[in-house]
This record gives structure tokens, C-alpha cells and sequence, in this order.
């Protein structure tokens, strides 16, 4: 049973108290990959409170669940309020997938917009990736300001 699917929903107010729903891996058994992409992610600085902008995405190798994707939406939403920096928002994110879907493998790249004039990219991933799957690159290319 899910919490959000089918169901009306409200934005969390902390990720904290955000509830991530799983459902069964519909191909058990398969080698696949997952990919979210969150290109308008938002969240706050710590230290001036200004909005902080990223472009998320989200690649991961299915094990006995997946996530469901409306309550990763609420989830990534429940950031806009939240104040953290780069790091801290693209690592949690991913740390805190894998530790509750307990995915084969997990990566997670946060592509953020310039904070004082530089951008900062931040990766994680729970390992290497496994060896025949094919995952694609991720697409964004790095920031170029106006040239």
C-alpha cells in the first residue's frame, strides 16, 4: 500500500518528515536502469537564505523495490524550504534512496547553478557501476554562463 499514489497529497514540510513510498520491482530478476530527472530542484542557503537552483538526476539499478515517483516528487519538493548546502542536499538525497530502496546501485548527480559566481556539480554513488548495464551519460553539460 502506498501512502500518495492514487491519493491526495500535500507538499511535506522537511524532507525529514517526506515519506517515501516503494512498491515491488515489476521485473524482478532483470538488469535495468532507473532514471528520475529533477531539473528545477530547488532548495535554500544556509547562510544567506537566498533560493539555490539544481538540476538533479537520478540513475539506479532496481532491487527487490522501486521507488514511487509521486513521492519522490514531494519529497524533492520538500527542499524548497529546506537549508542546506550543495553537498549536504545532492549526498542526502542519494544516501537516503539506497539506504531505504536498497537498490543494486544507486548515482545521483546535482548539477547546481552558480552560488557567488561558481557553479558547484556534486556526485555520489554506492559503488561502481555493475558490469554489463548500460547507463547512459547524464546529459548535462557543464555550466557556460552566457559564451
Amino acid at each position: 500500500m502506498t501512502l500518495h499514489l492514487g491519493h491526495a497529497s500535500t507538499l511535506p514540510p522537511s524532507p525529514e518528515e517526506a515519506i517515501l513510498d516503494y512498491v515491488p520491482n515489476p521485473r524482478p530478476g532483470r538488469s535495468y536502469a532507473v532514471r528520475f530527472v529533477a531539473p528545477e530542484f530547488t532548495s535554500l542557503c544556509p547562510v544567506t537564505g537566498q533560493p539555490d537552483f539544481a538540476h538533479l538526476v537520478i540513475d539506479y539499478l532496481p532491487g527487490a523495490t522501486i521507488v514511487e515517483s509521486k513521492s519522490l516528487k514531494l519529497f524533492l519538493g520538500s527542499f524548497r524550504n529546506h537549508a542546506a548546502f550543495h553537498e549536504d542536499c545532492t549526498v542526502g538525497i542519494g544516501e537516503r534512496l539506497a539506504h531505504e530502496m536498497k537498490p543494486q546501485w544507486l548515482r545521483i548527480g546535482g548539477y547546481w547553478y552558480p552560488r557567488g559566481g561558481i557553479p558547484i556539480d556534486v556526485f555520489w554513488q554506492t559503488g561502481a557501476p555493475p558490469a554489463g548495464l548500460w547507463i547512459p551519460d547524464q546529459g548535462v553539460p557543464p555550466y557556460r554562463g552566457r559564451g
